[in-house]
Formats: structure tokens, sequence, C-alpha cells
């Protein structure tokens, strides 16, 4: 049912847009009204996020490490690994955020006759992911030529290298294949793996299955039912701009794609599509580990009354003295 759900709510939403779309009193609701509200959930949960995230106390350096921390002059210390200072938390943040580094050092257990536990990689996640996100902001910058009038040079340099091989006409994006390869290596991931399926919930099947739509749509719309992109860029500058406009001409699967699109923007911050941002807010990730080079005091610690121990001495000094013990100072 934690697939079955989802991959109905999506199918009824693009049904609904198909239907509205086809209809000149409904095209202004899934045009401009619908990716209006998308947008409006999508600040508020982000700010909302973001805000709960920066409130969270963070007294002490835990940072999530894996090698030698810096100590004495002589021990070899982990720049990457266990960053000492901010460049080398940039660097590490760096190959996080752009190669997925710990993704890449995945490893699997699985329980086999005997009984054994057997480690081994898990590099195919880790390609299929880097995969997807990568085609991903590469087809969002392709995009801009939707929203930006004139066209920024990078876009169409962008746009000539992803469609390199000139693969029929129109042009084949190599980042729509591997965009669409990777997702459904993903989903295949969550329905036959038992464990992940076990831990698979309702939003993770949301979240593939409104990427799929959204995809499989724009791939639909490029290279079997031709739209107008003119009408199609005239309504997308007319959205970011905020004077809407639908043109006629806008076909009914381009509201399909929209309607997919602002689900997607609205569920954004309430799912765990949220680790983009908070990846860069985590204090494992975002904070250098100094814990033998400067001391870190709780700031929220409550006063409390210290007794040291030559008060301490002072106050048993009769009773050391008769027991013949040693005392600090005579």
């Amino acid at each position: 049912m934690n697939a079955l759900a989802p991959l109905l709510l999506v199918l009824s939403l693009a049904a609904l847009a198909l239907a509205g779309g086809q209809g000149p009193a409904l095209r202004p609701l899934w045009g401009v009204v619908l990716p209006y509200a998308a947008l409006a959930t999508f600040l508020v949960g982000l700010t909302h996020r973001v805000l709960l995230w920066a409130r969270s106390p963070v007294p002490f350096r835990i940072p999530t490490t894996c090698g030698q921390q810096r100590s004495l002059s002589w021990i070899k210390a982990a720049r990457l690994e266990n960053p000492s200072s901010t460049a080398g938390v940039v660097a590490r943040m760096a190959l996080e955020v752009g190669l997925f580094r710990s993704l890449f050092r995945n490893t699997g257990a699985e329980l086999r006759e005997g009984p054994r536990l057997v480690f081994g990689e898990r590099k195919a996640l880790w390609l299929a992911a880097l995969a997807f996100h990568w085609s991903l902001l590469v087809i969002l910058l392709r995009h801009l030529r939707l929203l930006l009038q004139p066209v920024p040079a990078f876009v169409n340099v962008l746009s000539a290298v992803d469609g390199f091989f000139q693969v029929g006409a129109p042009v084949l994006y190599v980042t729509d294949v591997v965009i669409l390869a990777a997702l459904g290596y993903l989903l295949l991931r969550r329905l036959t793996d038992p464990q992940v399926r076990y831990i698979s919930l309702f939003a993770d099947f949301l979240a593939l299955f409104l990427l799929l739509g959204i995809v499989l749509s724009g791939i639909l719309m490029r290279y079997f039912a031709r739209v107008d992109t003119v009408a199609v860029k005239q309504l997308a500058l007319g959205l970011v701009t905020f004077a809407p406009v639908v043109p006629p001409e806008v076909g009914a699967l381009c509201f399909v794609h929209l309607a997919l699109l602002s689900a997607l923007v609205a569920v954004f911050p309430f799912s765990k599509l949220m680790h983009m941002g908070g990846i860069f807010l985590s204090p494992t990730r975002n904070l250098a580990n100094t814990s033998r080079m400067k001391r870190h005091v709780n700031p929220w610690n409550a006063p409390a009354p210290v007794h040291t121990y030559e008060e301490w001495e002072a106050e048993f000094r009769d009773k050391i003295v008769a027991a013949g013990l040693p005392l600090e100072k005579e």
C-alpha cells in the first residue's frame, strides 16, 4: 500500500490536470493558481524548517569523523576526514555535495547461510544517486531558457553539450535518458529489496512517482506530443514576472507537467527531499573538529556551586591529619 497509494494519487493528479487543461475555464487554475499556491507553500515550509534547525542547540563540536584528529605534530592528521580548519570543512562539504563521498563508501550487510554476516559494497546506489542529481541539475539549468529573456549564453552551451550525440530530431538529450534510468533503478530498488521496502514510507514513494511523472511528461512533450514552445515560454515568463497569462496554444500535457511539478514543490519542505538544504546545516558536516585545540563550553549550562579540592581539604583537615593522610597544603 505504501507504493500503490502514492501511485494512484499521482495518476489521479495527472488525469485531473489533463482534463482541466482542455477546458478554457479551468486552465488558469492549473496554469496560474496551482503554481503560485505551491510556491507559497514551499517558501513557508522551507522557512519553518530552517528556523527549526537554526534554533536547535549545538553546544559542542559533534562532527562525523573517520580519520586521525589533529593533535601532536608528529602524528599525521586526516585533513578531509577530520578537518580542523574552515578550509578542510569546505573541501569535505564540496566532496559530499558534489560527489556523495559518504554514499560512495557505503556498505551493505547480508546474513547468509552458516550463519555468516557478509559485508559488500553498494556502488550501484551511489552511481544511480549521482547520475540522478547531476542530470536533474543540468535539466533545471536547461529550463532557464523558458524563464529568462534573453537566454544566457551558458544555457545554450549546456544544451549543446547535453545533446552532443545529436540522435534524432529533436536532438536527444543525454540527461533525459540518464535521469529516467536512475529513477527507474531507485524505484526498482525500493520495490525489490526487502530491507529497503520494509523501511520505505508513503512519502518516499510519492517523491519518486512525482519525479517520474515530471520526467515522463517532459519527455512526452519534447519527443512525442510536441507542444508550442513559444506559448510555453510565454506562460513561464508570465509566472516568474508575476504577470501571469495562459496562452490558448499551451497543450493539456503541459498542465500535467506543471501540476506534478507544483505538487513536488509543495511537498518538498515536508519530505526527505529537504536533505538538499539540511546537509549544509548539519553539525556533523559543517563543524571543524577543534576539540583538542579549543575548549568548548556549553553556553546553556546553568551556574552551579563548585567545591574545589582546596576548600574540601580545608574543611576536613583535622580528619585527614588524624588519619595520617598527606595534605596538599601544610
